[in-house]
């Protein structure tokens, strides 16, 4: 039976039995005991399946997997430790040194940075192209080594709303997969697989956690690319992987679980960016409200939006479902239910009143957080994208003024009364 998003939130993923816990069980447990060493051998072997050591996998992670897999509409699914590692696995799992990667230049700024320095240290290097642009330029900024496309379905500040389809379709018109993080829509407001994503992935410590107690990251297979049409290009995944004894994995798995199954066996195998059980159960609590929480964060930060448009200290809003924002046909299209509860905006009197009113909020708190229950601010140019030089930051959308506003899911009139009182005092 085909159930809808509200319920997957709250039940997906696991299904007890008869006697068994209502609640998901924390297998806090490093170890599996088995009682031959030929059991265990052949999971060392990939041949069954189980569970023999946590930093590959374990039982309650697995199961948060499973329903965030279940809410994607993918085919397989892993948690991570942090949605920065999320992102690197994703691309690191088909592309190493001497590839290339098309990625949207409107990306989160440790994204940016992991993508810019830190792995084009390792030999990936980076084509960055605005995600407003034609698909000329698009199919421009590909080469022979090209192994991915990257997005972002929101852009965290920038709010750029990614047109899924036409990178979908640059990216297998070149025999390659699109990877979109999904953190800021969340499968309640867009699943990007029905519209030509390959793989997702999420910071699961932003809204499906939604209550800052837990750092955590996951990435999602839709199974529905063919690895196989291109096995030049993906010899990891179609040719044997001899450090377990020749496997190749579309063989072995399928495209249902190949690219999901060589990102555990290998990457957290030798990198061990492992979230934990007790992590994984926070995370559950969080997706069980996520349909909830993120109806009333949308209603509060379009209420947000529509006030900063209207008030005459505020020299620009940025807001996808905000109507005559640049993007809210995209918006429309990709995200008719709601974008999300982050608005950015710049204040007249660029950083300087920015910093005044800041410091003025009393609601709202200064966090390098986001997507949290509780309201948050941030100056991007000051913090996350800090390491950017302007040209970097004008490429990433995030102007030198730019104040992030995370909406929580406190009433609007509150959140918009401690605005007005901030700005008053610039």
């Amino acid at each position: 039976m085909s159930y809808k998003i509200e319920t997957k939130c709250v039940q997906g993923g696991y299904t007890p039995e008869s006697g068994q816990p209502r609640q998901i069980p924390i297998i806090q447990s490093t170890t599996f005991k088995y009682a031959t060493s030929e059991a265990m051998g052949k999971l060392f072997d990939l041949e069954a399946s189980g569970y023999f050591y946590s930093r590959l996998q374990n039982p309650t992670c697995d199961t948060v997997a499973a329903k965030i897999c279940e809410m994607e509409g993918g085919t397989a699914a892993m948690l991570t430790s942090s949605g920065q590692a999320a992102s690197f696995y994703a691309v690191f799992n088909i592309a190493g040194c001497g590839d290339h990667v098309v990625a949207s230049s409107a990306l989160y700024g440790g994204t940016y940075n992991l993508f810019a320095v830190t792995m084009k240290r390792m030999g990936i290097n980076f084509t960055f192209v605005s995600p407003d642009c034609t698909e000329d330029e698009l199919n421009a900024a590909f080469t022979p080594e090209t192994k991915a496309v990257f997005g972002e379905t929101i852009a965290n500040p920038a709010l750029t709303v990614l047109d899924i389809e036409k990178f979908a379709n640059a990216a297998h018109a070149h025999g390659v997969p699109l990877i979109i993080d999904n953190t800021f829509a969340t499968p309640v407001n867009c699943r990007p697989f029905e519209w030509g994503a390959d793989i997702v992935t999420h910071s699961t410590t932003k809204y499906m956690d939604g209550h800052g107690a837990a750092v955590g990251g996951c990435i999602v297979d839709s199974g529905k690319f063919d690895w196989t049409k291109y096995p030049e290009k993906f010899p990891g995944l179609c040719t044997p992987d001899e450090s377990y004894h020749g496997v190749t994995y579309t063989e072995r798995f399928g495209l249902a679980g190949a690219y999901i199954t060589k990102a555990t066996a290998q990457l957290m195998r030798d990198l061990g960016s492992v979230q934990s059980p007790q992590d994984a159960f926070l995370l559950n609590l969080g997706l069980e409200s996520l349909h909830v929480r993120i109806k009333r964060h949308c209603e509060n930060a379009l209420a947000v939006a529509t006030y900063l448009k209207n008030d005459d200290r505020i020299a620009w809003v940025k807001y996808p479902s905000l109507e005559g924002d640049k993007d809210f046909e995209l918006a429309n299209k990709y995200l008719p239910n709601g974008s999300c509860g982050v608005v950015s905006f710049g204040i007249k009197g660029g950083r300087e009143a920015a910093e005044v009113f800041m410091k003025n909020l009393k609601l709202a708190a200064i966090e390098t957080h986001v997507a949290d229950a509780r309201t948050c601010c941030l100056h991007p140019a000051n913090a996350t994208h800090r390491q950017m030089n302007d040209e970097e930051l004008a490429a990433a959308g995030v102007a030198p003024d730019l104040v992030r506003f995370s909406c929580g899911i406190e009433n609007a009139d509150d959140l918009i009364a401690d605005i007005s009182q901030a700005l008053d005092k610039i």
